[in-house]
């Protein structure tokens, strides 16, 4: 290959995804006579009402329960009525920190009908929220439509005594900073800091941190603990843990868990229980993880609902998938289900895994049926996409069939996972096949990347090459994504030259606008291998694209290697063009050229600096400083 646009030419003369066979996903079979352990429909899921009032005249029915899927349904309709809440306010439902938490999560999405929920809790049920309960609330008001709410809610908070954690206000400020909030960010970050300063409860927090952390745990750390006589609070117990845990001592959170219930007589609630799981779900401490759940189910309390996200995903994220599946499962079983979503997420974590452990996606779609759950489409995809990474085939298309039967079509989503699969076992014919003969919808962005991709991590560059020509001439628009796949495949192939061509042509023909980080590998590559002329060229289309110029690696090639000439082109790159580079980019070079010992070439390239440059105080401390140099 000697040109990305020679490539591309040639494309269009060779179609090698053109062949007659066609995908066994085009026959829909009228009978499934194959099923899996997993395949077993359970009835529907009837509700169970704990009360069972008539609805109220003229609107839908409404069953006025204490089961957190009720309040979700009543708050989350959009006929509320002072009739229905005095109807609730009369009911006094006895609310428990998991339900109000479930609760709001499920209404997370619409912080109208949250506060409502909340506002009624509080006020109209005599619920008294915990730290986290405000958290959270925090966090659903966090949008440009609610800061009335938000900060009333902190006000709220303050008064209480309550304390807003570090893990909540990095949340938070990270999405003012998003939503270009910039006076609220700055605000809640001043708000933050001074209530660290005036909160009593922080000292203490530190001292019986620092006490825990520096020490073994032992009679002697309990005795200079139990000196400090400190109140004993939710509050107080979370912000301990949470500090613990941030140090890694969570072996040593568990400890102090366990002794202010066993030394203190404090009674551990909810609250405390969710916040010592929050601490233990890692792989240092998982096994008393599951001796508190057990603790905590035997004392009558459950996993909040924030919890379980939270932990699940902390779990996903360590590969430690056999816990997650395992926590999946005792949540199924209590009063908080996880959503469809969690299920979603669960299966595509498993099936992503480099080698999916079938035994553990059949567990969570069996669990997920034996509550009265239909199989989703999602559910069917999270299957699917385990047996093909797994190269099972032949079983992934009796899963297409019956999905069908299910009436659900394969899509985009069903083919790429095929897609992928076969690259992964090298089958990159019959990964071409499925692209080509695609039914009821055509390849997008995404399947084409992952047949790109595929081929590329198989090693099969020109293959690729050709897939994207194939791309193109299906009227599919490249992106930066799919440019950057085919730049990792030549980079990782030691091709440079061959990433540097398509980069230049991408950009320019197909106006393809790469990511900066896609410019920035190339050159680092590029000037890796002393090719400067090149990477003065992916410079130039890099700037074209109104990113800043990447000056680093370029001024420190030329300081040590670069001629006068080559670090003139380079400083106009910098510059566009039309334009001269900053002045830093002048101060840059020159003075990397003075500490490399080189002061001749800094004079020679000081004497064609434009006027303003030659004259400017910094530049010409710079050759003060090196005349001072030589002299000594």
């Amino acid at each position: 290959m000697n040109g990305a646009k020679r490539i591309l030419s040639r494309c269009r003369f060779a179609n090698p995804l053109r062949s007659p066979q066609i995908s066994k996903y085009r026959s829909t079979p009228k009978q499934v006579t194959h099923c899996y352990h997993f395949y077993t429909f359970s009835p529907s899921r009837i509700p169970t009402l704990i009360d069972s009032n008539a609805a109220l005249p003229g609107r839908r029915n409404h069953f006025f329960s204490s089961s957190p899927e009720s309040l979700v349904d009543i708050f989350s309709s959009d006929d509320w009525s002072s009739k229905l809440d005095e109807h609730l306010e009369s009911s006094k439902l006895g609310l428990n920190h998991e339900t109000v938490i479930y609760v709001l999560k499920k209404l997370s999405n619409d912080p109208r009908k949250a506060s409502e929920f909340f506002g009624w809790a509080v006020d109209k049920n005599g619920f008294e929220p915990s730290s986290s309960i405000y958290s959270l609330m925090l966090r659903i008001y966090a949008r440009k439509d609610f800061m009335k709410e938000f900060w009333v809610t902190i006000k709220e908070m303050k008064e209480k005594g309550f304390y807003i954690d570090e893990e909540t206000f990095k949340s938070i400020f990270a999405i003012f900073r998003g939503l270009k909030m910039e006076a609220d960010a700055t605000a809640l970050k001043h708000f933050f800091q001074r209530l660290i300063a005036e909160n009593a409860m922080e000292d203490c927090v530190k001292q019986v941190v620092e006490t825990i952390r520096f020490s073994e745990w032992g009679v002697d750390v309990e005795n200079k603990l139990e000196a400090m006589h400190f109140v004993v609070s939710d509050n107080f117990v979370l912000r301990v843990l949470k500090e613990l845990r941030s140090k890694g001592c969570s072996s040593k959170a568990y400890s102090f868990f366990k002794w202010i219930e066993n030394r203190l007589g404090y009674k551990h609630d909810s609250v405390t229980y969710n916040g010592v799981l929050r601490v233990l779900c890692w792989e240092d401490s998982i096994d008393r993880f599951w001796v508190v759940l057990d603790e905590m189910t035997n004392a009558g309390f459950e996993i909040d609902f924030d919890t379980y996200v939270k932990v699940s995903r902390q779990l996903q994220k360590n590969k430690m998938l056999h816990e997650s599946v395992r926590l999946y499962e005792h949540m199924m079983n209590g009063s908080y289900k996880p959503s469809l979503k969690e299920c979603n997420v669960l299966l595509r974590t498993l099936a992503t895994h480099s080698n999916p452990d079938l035994d553990l996606v059949y567990r969570v779609v069996n669990k997920f049926e034996e509550s009265g759950n239909s199989l989703s489409k999602h559910i069917y995809d999270g299957i699917h996409r385990s047996l093909t990474s797994l190269g099972k085939f032949a079983e992934a298309e009796i899963i297409v069939a019956t999905m069908r039967n299910a009436g659900f079509e394969p899509d985009n989503i069903t083919y790429s996972q095929s897609v992928f699969g076969l690259c992964k076992a090298k089958r990159f014919a019959d990964a071409r096949k499925i692209v080509d003969s695609m039914t009821g919808c055509d390849p997008d962005i995404k399947t084409w990347t992952i047949l790109i991709k595929g081929h590329c991590d198989g090693g099969e560059i020109d293959g690729a090459v050709l897939c994207f020509g194939r791309m193109i001439e299906a009227g599919c628009d490249p992106d930066a994504d799919v440019l950057d796949v085919l730049v990792n495949g030549f980079l990782s192939r030691g091709r440079t030259s061959g990433a540097r061509e398509l980069i230049v042509e991408l950009a320019g023909g197909l106006r393809v606008a790469p990511w900066q980080s896609t410019f920035k590998k190339v050159i680092g590559k590029l000037l890796a291998e002393r090719k400067l002329e090149e990477a003065t060229e992916v410079l130039r289309v890099m700037k074209k694209q109104k990113y800043p110029a990447y000056t680093e690696p370029f001024v420190e090639y030329v300081c040590k290697y670069g001629t006068v000439a080559e670090a003139r082109e380079v400083l106009a790159a910098m510059g566009g063009g039309s334009k001269f580079p900053a002045v830093a980019a002048y101060r840059n070079v020159l003075g990397g050229l003075v500490k490399e010992g080189r002061l001749s070439e800094a004079n020679d390239l000081l004497f064609k600096c434009p006027h303003h440059i030659r004259k400017h105080p910094s530049v010409i401390e710079i050759f003060g400083s090196a005349a001072k140099l030589n002299r000594t």
